[in-house]
């Protein structure tokens, strides 16, 4: 279990009766604390067959990233592409459809479920920014080390497509 007290009363969590970790219920207020995935976005830009690719300055330091970030709360996934990707790169993009969902285990403490956006640059400079310390276009030539297992299958499978060398 990731939490030990009842985020409603601040009784103890324990497992359920028959044991299921995702679901341990308070033992004072009887609140089942349900555990789902976290919801992550992230934006494919191509230039010239070539993928917009941030390096990391927070978890997963110094390794390359698709762009992303989490959505919050009361936010549409669509809205939050847009606010991750401005924010890490200085560009204002347009998402064109969902380009692939996978669910992410590469962190154990969160399991996070991701959604890759195709998007087209509307507006704004390439500058990077938040979790970001540099920004560059690649082509799988010269990939630099990846932070994320997903992100591998999805520049994989944009290569199957064509979509980028």
């Amino acid at each position: 279990m990731r939490y030990h007290y009842c985020p409603k009363c601040g009784g103890r969590l324990k497992l359920n009766e028959q044991l299921e970790k995702n679901k341990p219920i308070c033992e004072q207020c009887r609140f089942v604390f349900y555990q789902n995935p976290i919801v992550g976005v992230a934006a494919i830009v191509i230039k010239d067959q070539q993928l917009l690719l941030g390096k990391r300055n927070s978890s997963y330091k110094d390794k390359w990233c698709i762009p992303c970030g989490y959505v919050e709360y009361d936010e549409d996934v669509y809205d939050a592409v847009q606010r991750e990707f401005n924010e890490e790169t200085g560009l204002q993009i347009q998402p064109r459809s969902v380009y692939d969902v996978q669910s992410n285990f590469h962190n154990p403490k969160q399991h996070t479920v991701g959604i890759w956006f195709l998007a087209d640059v509307v507006a704004g400079t390439l500058a990077a920014g938040d979790d970001l310390d540099d920004v560059d276009y690649f082509d799988t030539h010269r990939l630099p080390e990846l932070a994320f297992p997903t992100d591998r299958m999805i520049i994989n499978k944009l290569k199957e497509g064509r979509l980028i060398r």
